[in-house]
């Protein structure tokens, strides 16, 4: 016996095809409509063929590629609920400011990662 599904992306192949097509989705909207999403991207593109000549070790490769994966990643879901919240209200109001602020600072502790990794990498492979 099988179960009825009323959920609008399908089930199996289709719903993968169709969430990854809305991943892509999501993508191209960050990168129209967000200038903090470009600015880090361009971040990682330029850190990208670095990491390469900075990383000693496959693992350290991997936590260079990885901060920079996180840093996108928290930008993301930080515009997400920027874009929730504005369409909820665009007037001041304390929980909204406060959703806004709890993803900003999720981005700040990514950037942080960021910074902390590739300097403590830098340092142990060219100065340790």
């Amino acid at each position: 016996m099988q179960l009825k599904t009323n959920k609008p992306n399908g089930s199996g192949g289709a719903r993968i095809v169709k969430a990854t097509y809305c991943s892509f989705l999501g993508f191209k909207a960050a990168f129209k409509h967000e200038a903090a999403f470009r600015q880090e991207l361009l971040l990682c593109v330029i850190l990208l063929p670095f990491s390469f000549i900075v990383a000693a070790t496959l693992t350290q490769w991997l936590l260079l590629i990885f901060t920079l994966a996180f840093l996108l990643f928290a930008e993301i879901i930080n515009s997400a609920i920027e874009a929730l919240a504005d369409r909820i209200s665009l007037e001041h109001h304390e929980l909204i400011g406060r959703a806004k602020d709890l993803g900003s600072a999720g981005v700040f502790i990514a950037m942080f990662m960021v910074v902390l990794v590739w300097s403590a990498t830098i340092i142990r492979v060219y100065f340790w």
